[in-house]
């Protein structure tokens, strides 16, 4: 090959190389797309991705509240009245007064305390959800529904004797994928509100 054939191809070589370079640095050059931070799921979110079947998701209040007019304050505090007035005459230990007076009060602000509204969530596969806080099957032998009025609910059984049950208010529309879903995984017993619980509602605590 001539000398001078070899110095017409050793710029076009030099020109490929000079290329590559370049679009190497180019690829380098480019920042990294930044990940955006994940969001936790939800608990409804959480069963549809663990679970096989459909869970049924609701809000609604964890109490009723019922309005207490003048005539119930009254006779809230002649009640009081009554209790401290038999402690000063009869029964005579003064700590039964105090512990009346410290009573009321707390019944008082808990009856004007708002109800609140919760999310809740039921899977066959987990379980019940109140808010954040998961109630497995395993610890309820049966369950049952009550109806209060024009309200429903239903309430699970614990396993253990003296565990208090859980019970939760549910709209209609959502009431029988409820049942559903609880008697495939618990019997069901019938329930109906004893006499603590009708005078409770009476006095509308």
């Amino acid at each position: 090959m001539n000398p001078d054939e070899e110095e017409k191809n050793q710029p076009a070589q030099e020109s490929d190389e000079d290329q590559v370079t370049d679009i190497q640095q180019t690829v380098e050059s480019e920042p990294e797309e930044a990940e955006e931070p994940e969001t936790p799921p939800s608990p409804s979110e959480q069963f549809k991705a663990k679970s096989d079947d459909d869970p049924v998701t609701w809000t609604a209040s964890d109490y009723i509240h019922l309005e207490k007019n003048g005539l119930w304050y009254l006779i809230f505090a002649l009640v009081v009245i009554g209790l401290i007035t038999l402690d000063i005459f009869v029964i005579r230990a003064y700590t039964f007064s105090a512990l009346v007076i410290v009573m009321a009060i707390a019944l008082i602000v808990y009856s004007r305390r708002p109800p609140r509204t919760m999310q809740y969530a039921l899977s066959g596969q987990q379980g019940l959800y109140v808010g954040e806080k998961l109630y497995s099957f395993a610890d309820f032998k049966a369950f049952g529904l009550i109806q209060d009025g024009e309200h429903h609910s239903i309430m699970l059984i614990p396993t253990k004797r003296f565990s208090p049950g859980v019970s939760v208010y549910f709209p209609d529309e959502v009431g029988e994928k409820i049942v559903d879903i609880l008697g495939a995984r618990l019997p069901m017993r019938p329930l109906k509100l004893d006499a603590i619980d009708l005078i409770v509602r009476q006095l509308r605590l």
